[in-house]
């Protein structure tokens, strides 16, 4: 029988799930300055006719960091022993609703 994961790790996870968040709406609001010093470059990048997954897997997210462009489709996976979600923490720009083991959800 699973050890079920004590509200700390609950908390961690959610921890976990706002930081993507932020991490994605600061990417979708730069401003538009155009430019850049290349600092982002390491992280996922998408467009909006593409799209990419997030994968949820021993209450890690990978990539760990996002930015996509606004109407760009993100497909989460939920390969973990437990129901996650992934929700803006701010603004409310998007929610995935629970995602069930083995299960996925899309957001644009």
């Amino acid at each position: 029988m699973p050890f079920p994961f004590p509200t700390g790790a609950a908390r961690l996870a959610a921890a976990a799930v706002c930081a993507l968040a932020l991490t994605t709406l600061v990417g979708c609001s730069d401003g538009g300055g155009g430019g850049g010093d290349g600092a982002t470059e390491s992280a996922t990048r998408s467009s909006a006719s593409g799209g990419t997954q997030v994968t949820i897997k021993d209450f890690k997210f990978e990539p760990a960091s996002l930015t996509v462009s606004p109407g760009a489709k993100v497909t989460v996976v939920n390969k973990d022993s437990t129901t996650h979600t992934l929700t803006a923490s701010k603004g409310g720009s998007f929610d995935t609703g629970d995602i069930a083991p083995g299960k996925s959800a899309t957001f644009t």
